[in-house]
Formats: C-alpha cells, structure tokens, sequence
C-alpha cells in the first residue's frame, strides 16, 4: 500500500514530491530526553511517558519504542483524560510521525500559489525570508495588516507572544466554529468559561445534539458509557440518529434550529409546576421573578408543532428533569442546533441546570488550566494597539473573549477590506480552506494576501496555498509546555529524534521572534530552558518529569464553589450583562429559517474514526472510515427519484459538491447529514486526497450575533442525480 501511495505521491509538483518523499521511513534515534532518564532498558526499548495530540482533549500517553521507532501507543492511567485508556484517534497517533506525506524540511512556493510547487530550503532561507516579508507588511501597512491564527494548543502561549509583540490585533481562532456560543453563554449566566461536569452522582442526562460516543472527549465519553451501565437515564436530542441515540434511553429527532423552543418549554413545565429548587434558586441566582413573568407563554403546546415533539413528551421530560433534582444535567456541550438561536439555546440550558439547583452536584467550577505554580520565562509588556480588529471583537461583539474571536468574520473582513486591508497571514496548526465555511471566499482572502506562512506535519489543504511552509516536529518527537491538571502538571516529551529538519514550535516561534526583534518575547536558550524555568518555582528537575511524565503541583488555596464572577456574585438568570448591551437579558424565542420546498438543512457532525480535519489522510483510521456519503431519508429520496449508491449533486447558494448517496432512515426528512473533513485540495495527501467531498464548500456564513458562532446547520441545501 505504500508503494502505491508514494508512486502516486511522486505525480504531484516535481520539486515538492521530491522534498517530501525523503527518507519517511528512516527510523531516527530514540529521543535524547527519553535515553537520558534511563526509562528504556538496554536495548533502547521500553515505554515513555508523554501526551496525545490527536485531539484538543490531551490524553496522557505511554509510548512504546522498539528497535528506534514508536510502535504503539497507550493510555496514561496516571493521566485524568487517558485513565488508561485512549480513543482509536489515539492509538493510530504515531501515523502522526509515520506518515509518508510529512514535511520535512522547510519549503518555498515555486510556482503559482495553489498549483503545489515547492523547493526545498534551510531553516535560515525560510526563516529569513519570512520575517523580511513580515516586516515589510509592517512598514507598509502597520503590524495590523499581518492576520494570525491557530488551534489551540500547549505551545499557543509562545504563539501568542509572537502576534502580540509583533503588535498584531488580529488573532483567529478555530473556536467560533465550534463552541462560542456555550463559552459566552457560561460567561453571562455563571460567569466562567466552562464549568466541570461531574457524572459520580448522575441521574438523568439530557444531551442537546453533543454526540459523545463519536464526538470522543475520552474521560467524559467513558463517564458516560459508565452512568448509562448504571442505570443513569439519558435522553438525546438531534435531528440524526447518531451512535449516542443508539445509548440514549430516549431519542428524539427534533426538528433543526428549534432546540430553544424545546428547552424554554421544560423551563415554563418547571415553573408553572412549581418543580425547581427554591432553597438553591433564592440563594445562589439572580432573575427567578423576570424569567417567571417572561416564559409564561412557552408551554409545550406551543413548542410541540414547532419542534416536532410531542406536548406530552415535552411535559413528561421537564417533570422527570425536575424530579432528578440536583442529580440532573442538561449539557451544554460545545454547539447545539447550530443556527443563529444557538446561543440563547445555551442560555436557557444553563437555566434549567440552575432551577434544579445542580450546582456542586453535577455542576463544578471551571477546573481550567492554571499554570498551578508553574514559572515561566521573564518578558517585557506588549506594544499598545490601536488599530480595530478585523473581526469586530470586541468594538462590534462585545462579549466575546479576545481568545475567542471570530473566524469566518475574520476572513469576511480580509475580503472585503474593511475596516482595513490585510497582506500576510502566518497560520499555525490549522486548516481554514477545509474548516471555514464557503470555501471560494477564503481562497479570495488568500488571493488578496502579499504572504502566506504556514506551520505544519504533513501539506494540508492551506498549505497547498502557503508561500512558505515550515515543518513542525510530530507530538512524539516534541516538547511542548507543561500542561496543569488538577494536582499534577503533564509533559509532552520527544519519544524519538525529530524526522529530516523538523523542529519544535517552541524553536520556531524564538527564532522568528528573533529575526523580527522579538527576542525579548522568548528568553530561554532552548526547549528544555524553557521547561527548566516552569519548573524553577517548584525546585523539580526536568529529568524527573521526564522519568514520570508528570510533576505534583503545590496545593492550591481551596475554592468556594459558590463564588461566580458575575455582577450580581451569583448564577444570573437575568443577566444584566446582556441587558446592559442591549441584548435579551433572558433567552427568548428566536425563529429558524425555514426550509423552502425541495431543499434540505445541511447537517454536520463528527465520527469517531477523525478529528476535525486533520486525520483523514492517516492511513491507520483511513482503513476504518467508510466511504463518505451523504445522509438521506428513504422518503426524501423516494420523493426525489434516488436510491442508495446513487451519484449525486449537492448544492448550496455558494457551492456544489459531487458525492454518493446513503439512503437511511437514521435522519429527519428535512435533512442531509455529510461527515466533515473530506473533500481535501492538496494532492501532497495521497490518502485522503480524491475521498469523499467538502462541507466547507456548501456552508454558509452565519453568524451569531451575541456569541460570533458560527450556525454550520443553517445552510439549505438542494440535492439532484448526476
């Protein structure tokens, strides 16, 4: 099979095809750090401790070396989201490092921009002329017209010194397209990001389209495997019947964009009942009265023809939510119905978990990821910024984290070039021509760039279009800052020797930040300096984290539960925060756009084979993955003269797409569901590219506008035989 795919692979751009296909599956040397503990045995072989990057979810890792080379991969039982256990993503990970399309060394476009020619060049060539083009956009233009952005991970902090000691505003983050609404919703309502879920004392769990079992966040996929083998009741809310309807005790199909109308229905049940906790409710929030005056009218009845679900059923529900007390959990999840209401859907969830009093039950406080004690290098304040960002945080959208921001609008504002023009764009760990929404836009914002700059493993879709590519060194042959969890902070280590010229993004941040006078920005002499000076406050050798993967953490000082960092000081109901920026101040109904005769919501969501977009072309999971076709109902495609297998085209405002068809009757009639991360550009891809076809060409750009998310399932859809 690798034969095959190199011979293939050799087809593309000459001078690409022969910077990438160097020396893949030359086996380097097991990683100095991991020699240097003694954690191997004579031979070189044995298991080292480090941590997965498969997913945002950092499950702990014991990778297993034998003969030089990583061959398997095993869940840290030491680590809270591995507990010794890891997801398929997981286990496939060392295709991470083994894939025969990893890049290499650092490469510079030679042809046209798209058309995948590159040569081969040095660290020094690329970087040089990387910062020369950076700082000639600055003198240009101003260090706003340079766009940055990246998927969060443990290096971002360095990634973050480099944008805003560059003096950029303009940051864009993978976020809005997955969980702003949920972020800012917790926000308004609790005031923190994302409480902590606890399963030990569930009872009855109510899911709104967050799909756990494909959707795999690993410790919380297994709580939950655990609460439905001990009886918790869990009932499932989504337009698909998905692998978590099938462990759900209830599922139930509700109509797309209607997910509000269904939770403002069991809130009405629970008040006109007189079902909710009064003791917690006239302690800990603020807003019961003005939520009671404002949601009168929402009764099933109401909510029934709008969601598809029976009044009954709705009333049933509330009354068993209720009655499971502070043992029950709505979960938010990090997107719903995926419409523009998505955000006072979460509101209204965050609700119903405060009117049954749930919090310190099945509600914690944001453990978050504090740097528990941990250093860090010394650095000077970062340069005053005047200039708008492009994607209206916060001058148009007020509540939403810097951190956060805004994707799609980020690239709408680059198209249309205001409030200003931006030239280069530097994209780390990240994948915008497969991710955003509306594929042909995004190719027009690259269009318009003087530079593009990409860091990555292996030539994504983006990095087709990147004027210089610099190659990052895998999760296994890396060190990346420490990550604090609960008592312990966890360390990625190299396992083996990085393949061909790729380095750490800790290396490649300093030495651009370097050559753009930056250097004060990343003070410390190397990688293990920099882990040395986290660790300095604590007085632990890099050496022993190395040994045990992990360094114990100083006790902190001990939290009061029931402290929220809102203006009232307590879950606001009633938020004043909104209503001070002239927002609802309590979710109210919001209708979904209807779909027109003939037409079709397009629904998106994960498999549990891949995360997002970066794992199609690992061979590994590949194997696993069936064909991806689109979801369709037998009577839509009766309707429709089509039946299963069938090619057909489907069509949205702002693209089209070829693909075969499934014909099921696990989707409503009013839907197609398509997997996302397919449909991949970059021929530098033998596996994936060709497979399956792309989301990001169909959807359109949706945008909240309290919580900037990104409303993936609004987009209607038309489907026709070819």
């Amino acid at each position: 099979m690798i034969d095959i795919k190199r011979r293939d692979f050799l087809k593309m751009g000459g001078a690409a095809a022969g910077a990438l296909a160097v020396g893949h599956f030359v086996p380097p040397p097991v990683a100095r750090a991991a020699r240097a503990v003694g954690s191997l045995d004579p031979n070189g072989d044995g298991y080292i401790p480090t941590m997965c990057e498969m997913c945002v979810w950092r499950c702990g890792v014991l990778a297993k070396v034998q003969d030089g080379r990583v061959v398997k991969l095993e869940g840290n039982p030491d680590n809270p989201h591995s507990r010794g256990r890891l997801c398929a993503r997981g286990q496939s990970g060392l295709m991470n490092t083994y894939d025969p399309n990893r890049v290499l060394t650092p490469l510079i476009r030679a042809g046209k921009r798209g058309e995948g020619k590159f040569r081969t060049a040095s660290w020094d060539e690329a970087l040089d002329l990387v910062a020369k083009g950076m700082l000639a956009i600055k003198d240009k233009y101003g260090p706003e017209a340079m766009v940055f952005s990246s998927t969060h991970n443990l290096s971002q902090v360095q990634f973050e010194n480099l944008l805003n000691g560059f003096g950029s505003p303009n940051y864009g983050t993978q976020r809005s397209l997955c969980f702003n609404a949920m972020i800012v919703a917790n926000l308004m309502t609790y005031g923190m990001e994302e409480p902590t879920r606890d399963y030990s004392q569930l009872k009855y769990l109510l899911l709104t389209g967050r799909n756990l079992t494909e959707a795999i966040s690993t410790s919380e996929t297994t709580d939950l495997v655990d609460s439905i083998a001990r009886g918790v009741k869990v009932v499932y809310l989504d337009p698909r019947f998905t692998r978590t309807a099938s462990k759900a005790n209830e599922w139930l199909p509700i109509h797309p964009g209607t997910d509000l109308a269904f939770h403002l229905a069991l809130i009405q049940v629970i008040l006109s009942e007189d079902l909710f906790n009064k003791e917690f409710v006239a302690q800990y929030t603020s807003g019961l009265e003005q939520l009671i005056a404002a949601n009168k009218d929402y009764t099933p009845e109401w909510a029934a023809p709008i969601t598809g679900i029976d009044a009954e059923v709705i009333r049933r529900i509330a009354r068993e939510f209720s009655a499971a007390g502070p043992n029950a959990l709505a979960h938010n999840g990090w997107r719903t119905s995926n419409f523009v209401n998505s955000f006072p859907t979460q509101r209204a969830i965050t609700i119903l978990n405060a009117l049954v009093g749930n919090w310190g039950v099945t509600l914690f406080p944001a453990a978050g990821e504090e740097s528990g004690g941990l250093g860090k290098p010394p650095q000077p304040p970062y340069p005053r910024v005047s200039a708008r960002r492009l994607d209206g945080v916060p001058w148009k959208f007020p509540f939403v984290p810097l951190k956060l921001g805004i994707f799609q609008q980020l690239r709408d504002a680059i198209v249309d070039g205001k409030p200003y023009e931006a030239h280069g764009w530097f994209i780390a760990r990240q994948n915008p021509v497969l991710s955003l929404p509306d594929r042909q836009k995004t190719l027009q914002a690259f269009s318009k760039m003087d530079l593009i700059v990409t860091v990555d493993i292996i030539l994504n879709d983006t990095d087709w279009f990147s004027d210089v590519i610099l190659p990052e060194a895998s999760y296994l042959e890396r060190y990346d800052p420490f990550l604090a969890m609960g008592n312990k902070a966890f360390l990625r280590q190299p396992v083996v020797e990085p393949q061909g010229e790729a380095k750490s993004a800790l290396w490649i941040y300093k030495q651009l930040g370097e050559r753009l006078g930056l250097g004060d920005f990343f003070q410390y002499r190397d990688e293990e300096d920099y882990l040395r000076q986290q660790l300095a406050p604590m007085g632990v050798s890099l050496e022993e984290a190395r040994l045990h993967g992990y360094v114990e953490l100083p006790e902190g000082e001990a939290k009061d539960i029931y402290k929220f960092d809102t203006p009232s000081g307590k879950i606001e109901i009633y938020s004043t925060t909104l209503e001070k920026g002239k927002f609802d101040p309590l979710p109210v109904w919001e209708e979904p756009p209807l779909p027109k005769p003939g037409s079709f919501y397009l629904i998106s969501g994960k498999v549990g084979q891949h995360t997002q977009m970066g794992t199609q072309n690992n061979m590994l999971l590949h194997k696993y993955q069936d064909v991806p076709r689109l979801w369709i109902s037998p009577g839509s495609a009766e309707g429709l003269g089509l039946k299963d297998w069938d090619q057909v085209e489907i069509t949205s405002e702002v693209g089209s797409q070829k693909v075969l068809l499934n014909v099921t009757p696990a989707i409503r009639d009013d839907c197609v569901y398509l997997t996302p991360g397919f449909g991949h550009v970059s021929k530098g891809l033998t596996t994936a590219y060709g497979v399956g076809a792309s989301d990001a060409v169909l959807h359109v750009t949706y945008v909240d506008p309290i919580s900037g998310s990104q409303a993936l399932t609004q987009t209607l859809v038309t489907v026709k035989k070819v």
